[in-house]
């Protein structure tokens, strides 16, 4: 299933199906309820699909998407330097020798920097100068747990969608971390949808590209990360609960802004559009904050 949050009586969720949502208010109030009831929410959610009423469905058209999770109770867990060539063209960028991380490189993203699928990315020029691009696939935890075993780690991805993680490069090099560099409000466009994971058996099989006013500058599979989802959360898990609705992005492949030669940076009007198998197209345009 491809299931949305759209704007309706206040925030709805909903599935994708031929070119209309179909409402699945009467299963759950929001996408984390959703989420939280697990398989049995999922059943039903289907159930309300294949019946099709006619007052479940609503034009595609005529709904504006949010982003799957408008809402978060944590920070997004995002993981930095996790493909080879964009590792590389960091450590190029700054200066440093060429190696890669030998254990996954955390950091996060504050929950307003949240954004949604068309919604416009601010660009302030008293505070940055250097908007990059970050195309990445996302997972959302499905159930809680804690030192996971990477055997049993597919068991709590709930589902996928995609991350353009928009980074302040100026920010991020000045304070010496990625916080601040990678939480500017509305530098984490998400969605357009969340594909359930049994949709997905292989998702190192999905390919992955982005555009900035349709010039791909990115584009992969993500079979290429360093560490993959397994290590991603058998590692994270360690010492630390993992809760239904966690969204963890998996990183970035090369092609961004910070290591072209020479540098790019987003413009204000410059269309940026993130893709990724199966799961569909961010389009979202820079705007002046």
């Amino acid at each position: 299933m491809r299931l949305i949050s759209f704007a309706g009586r206040g925030i709805m969720v909903g599935a994708l199906h031929n070119n209309e949502v179909v409402m699945l208010d009467s299963v759950a109030d929001d996408m984390l309820s959703l989420i939280e009831m697990g398989p049995s929410g999922l059943k039903r959610a289907r159930q309300v699909i294949a019946e099709g009423m006619p007052r479940d469905m609503l034009p595609l058209d005529q709904v504006k998407l949010l982003a799957p999770l408008p809402r978060l109770s944590k920070n997004i867990v995002c993981l930095g330097m996790n493909y080879v060539e964009h590792a590389y063209e960091s450590m190029r960028a700054k200066g440093l020798p060429e190696k890669l991380p030998e254990h996954p490189v955390f950091f996060t993203k504050a929950t307003t920097t949240v954004n949604h699928p068309e919604g416009g990315i601010p660009l302030d020029s008293a505070i940055t100068q250097q908007l990059d691009w970050e195309v990445e696939l996302a997972f959302i935890i499905g159930q809680r747990g804690k030192n996971i075993k990477r055997a049993d780690a597919m068991r709590y991805v709930w589902g996928y969608t995609i991350i353009n993680d928009i980074s302040a490069r100026d920010l991020q090099n000045r304070h010496n971390q990625f916080f601040k560099g990678k939480s500017l409000d509305g530098s984490c466009p998400m969605g357009p949808c969340i594909l359930t994971a049994d949709e997905v058996p292989n998702p190192a099989e999905l390919g992955l590209r982005l555009r900035v006013n349709g010039v791909t500058k990115q584009e992969s599979v993500v079979g290429d990360l360093i560490f993959d989802i397994p290590t991603i959360i058998e590692t994270l898990s360690q010492g630390q609960t993992l809760e239904p609705g966690d969204i963890i992005a998996t990183g970035t492949p090369s092609g961004v802004g910070m290591g072209r030669t020479p540098q790019e940076w987003l413009q204000v009007g410059d269309v940026v559009e993130a893709e990724i198998d199966k799961i569909g197209v961010l389009r979202n345009t820079v705007v002046k904050a």
